[in-house]
């Protein structure tokens, strides 16, 4: 994203310094298990017991990088249909967010709100991402009974970042995403009509 792009997108779409914009993404949390990195001592074997079932649910993510807020829940699917109630729920002024097939579509259009894409192939401009690599390194490499409590495992993370606004700013908070929100207009500038 070029220089100050972040903030004429936001400003193109006459948001102003107070918006609630947060920066999502899902994440298909399941039982397909991953191995993860683990340190031993040289030479010796280290063995992970790896889940090959098939079962799995999408979380939705939202993060305010400027207040350290997270939003979340769960989804059945990544679709359109899904994601609408979800945004009309949270009454954000602006997302941003990758160019998922959903996060195009025409039912999203009929929302207020702001929708901002970001370039192809850019995770690192996501604060959303960065959550998830916390996710993953608390939930994967371990062995799952169900899927309800991998998804506990990761409902209790979440708990814990929204009561501490600190942590989410740490890991979170770039200064270039929130110089983006901070450089909106303070007040809706109003156009003259034509």
């Amino acid at each position: 994203m070029a220089k100050r792009g972040l903030t004429d997108a936001l400003r193109a779409g006459g948001l102003t310094a107070q918006a609630e914009v947060l920066h999502a993404d899902e994440l298909r949390l399941g039982l397909r298990g991953q191995v993860r990195r683990v340190l031993a001592p040289k030479g010796v074997d280290v063995r992970q017991r790896v889940q090959l079932r098939y079962e799995w649910v999408y979380l939705l993510l939202g993060v305010d990088a400027r207040a350290g807020m997270v939003r979340w829940r769960w989804l059945d699917r990544m679709r359109a249909e899904y994601l609408h109630p979800v945004l009309m729920d949270w009454q954000l002024d602006g997302v941003v967010w990758d160019g998922a097939g959903a996060h195009r579509s025409k039912q999203l259009h009929t929302l207020p709100t702001v929708r901002v894409v970001l370039p192809p192939y850019s995770p690192e401009l996501n604060p959303a991402e960065r959550l998830f690599q916390e996710i993953r390194r608390r939930v994967e490499g371990r062995v799952y009974d169900t899927l309800a409590a991998k998804q506990a495992g990761v409902e209790t993370y979440l708990a814990e970042l929204a009561t501490d606004p600190t942590q989410v700013k740490r890991l979170c908070g770039w200064a270039w995403v929130v110089a983006a929100v901070d450089h909106l207009p303070p007040h809706r500038i109003e156009q003259a009509p034509s």
